[in-house]
């Protein structure tokens, strides 16, 4: 699939999507956006601008940018929590080091995750990602599930999963396992187990049983980062120690940043040593991620938000009507 290339970019601003065409000429409305790292829709102006105009300064140096570091502001400026943030190349990463922050910060091993959500390609994370009726067991304690073949029996031993919105399953397993755990990895809406809301208990059940026993949390919002101007742990009501984040904040460029509080976040120090938890990348942080972020970042605007909301409520409402029309004719 590709996009036309016309004499003016084709886009739709604020997320409502855009055209892309196959090789066939066929319009198609482009919803996806890339797994929804567009959120202005494709060759947003701002964007094409600003990568334009760094494409011929550089496309890549070895020290820290002026984009770098104003993208940083603004994330530290808008998300609540984040103190300190690490630009990495994507979600998988930050979401990897995010763990192994957590690690370090409590120097326990063991992790808590959702059944049945996702949060990319790290092992531990993956545990139980594609769960099933079929290896379902005692719904008050699910059992560590294989993603892929081969995944060592270490790794499902090293993670305690727990059903979304149980709240005295999330207290009773988190407690019991309290002295090993470094942190529980939370998607504020999980993606993969159908966008639900979380429940304020199960979140408040969640947030004190971590609190009281020492076991950092992390918000997972490479994907969900775009609920909210702040974010999806504000919506919610989650204050995470660390978080992940993606797709947006990249402008449709690769992108992944790992952020949280200023004590975590000094295990990656390394300015009187080597850090208790290095972390580098050839093309982490590049400037046309950074810029490219930038644009879409300060174009995601206060009124931005609510425009979103009220666009999705629409089409929703419009599919909806639409389906019923065709079942009415069906019958």
């Amino acid at each position: 699939m590709t996009i036309e290339r016309d004499p003016e970019p084709i886009y739709i601003e604020r997320g409502a999507g855009s055209y892309v065409f196959d090789v066939d000429g066929r319009r198609f409305l482009d919803l996806n956006c890339n797994f929804t790292t567009l959120i202005h829709g494709h060759a947003f102006p701002p964007v094409v601008q600003a990568l334009s105009d760094q494409i011929q300064r550089g496309s890549c140096v070895a020290n820290p940018t002026k984009g770098e570091i104003e993208l940083a502001e603004l994330l530290c400026g808008r998300i609540p929590h984040l103190d300190r943030v690490r630009f990495v190349n994507t979600g998988t990463e930050a979401v990897l080091f995010a763990v192994k922050a957590a690690r370090a910060f409590t120097g326990r091993t063991k992790i808590a995750k959702i059944e049945g959500a996702y949060h990319v390609a790290y092992d531990w994370v993956e545990v139980s990602q594609a769960s099933a009726p079929s290896s379902w067991s005692d719904p008050a304690r699910p059992i560590s599930v294989r993603n892929y073949r081969g995944m060592p029996d270490s790794v499902l031993d090293e993670v305690v999963v727990i059903r979304f919105n149980d709240v005295e399953g999330a207290r009773q397993l988190l407690s019991a396992h309290a002295r090993d755990l470094a942190a529980i990895v939370l998607d504020p809406m999980p993606s993969r187990g159908g966008l639900i809301a979380p429940k304020p208990e199960f979140i408040a059940a969640v947030q004190e049983t971590a609190r009281n026993n020492g076991i950092l949390v992390i918000a997972d919002e490479v994907l969900n980062l775009r609920q909210g101007f702040q974010n999806a742990s504000a919506r919610h009501g989650l204050l995470p120690d660390v978080i992940t984040m993606g797709k947006i904040i990249g402008g449709g460029l690769p992108i992944g940043a790992v952020g949280g509080r200023a004590d975590v976040m000094k295990v990656f120090d390394a300015s009187a040593g080597r850090p208790l938890l290095p972390q580098r990348g050839t093309f982490s942080a590049n400037p046309l991620s950074m810029i490219a972020g930038l644009a879409s970042m300060r174009h995601l605007d206060h009124a931005a938000l609510p425009h979103l909301e009220s666009s999705g409520s629409l089409f929703e409402t419009r599919s909806a009507s639409s389906s019923k029309r065709r079942l009415s004719r069906c019958a």
